[in-house]
């Protein structure tokens, strides 16, 4: 039985991850298959990413919002997409570029374009990385050095967050009218109905 996994990667713990996040929930992706790192992409020494590998079984499914969200190595981004898709039997799709989905031309121009795709890819998202890096220390220090504070202000849950999850998933409420009385945005929403699920779950 084929099951279907996400997989988000943000570089700090400042950076925020909702937007793949909505774009993983919107393919129906089960919660508990979804995983996060908030790690450089520069190697896969990666906690959540290494449990996702283990539990990956021929057949089954991996989504990524863009390949950079794999990684920002070139030959280890190479290396890992033949170890997923030789060694554990799976496809990949990445969301934005069509292109690189395995489960599409199977054939040997298929497979050649997406090779072709991939090391190109690949090279420009350590490329970008590495000019980001740069240009994010030389920013970050200025602006630190004028008393600059990153981060927008936290948006705390209300007090009956759990009463209104409730009502919007038993269909009491629609999905506007549970984001209106949260003052949330669909992207935060989403965000914290996950930390309330994994939270209920222990």
């Amino acid at each position: 039985m084929t099951d279907i996994y996400g997989y988000i990667r943000v570089s700090t713990k400042e950076q925020n991850e909702d937007r793949q996040y909505v774009a993983l929930n919107e393919l129906n992706i089960p919660e508990e298959n979804i995983y996060m790192d908030k790690q450089s992409g520069k190697d896969f020494d990666r906690p959540q990413y290494k449990k996702l590998v283990n539990k990956l079984k021929p057949g089954d499914l991996l989504y990524v919002s863009s390949i950079d969200r794999l990684g920002r190595n070139y030959e280890e981004i190479q290396n890992q997409w033949r170890v997923l898709t030789k060694e554990k039997g799976i496809d990949i799709a990445v969301l934005d570029m069509p292109l690189l989905d395995t489960r599409l031309n199977k054939d040997l121009m298929g497979t050649f374009i997406a090779d072709l795709v991939l090391q190109i890819l690949s090279f420009v998202a350590q490329n970008e990385w590495e000019n980001i890096k740069k240009r994010q220390e030389e920013g970050i220090a200025a602006a630190k050095a004028r008393g600059v504070r990153f981060g927008r202000p936290e948006i705390k849950n209300p007090a009956d967050f759990a009463k209104i999850v409730r009502e919007w998933e038993q269909k009491h409420i629609s999905f506007d009218e549970a984001l209106t009385r949260c003052g949330m945005s669909k992207a935060t929403f989403y965000r914290r109905l996950r930390e309330y699920r994994l939270s209920s779950r222990k």
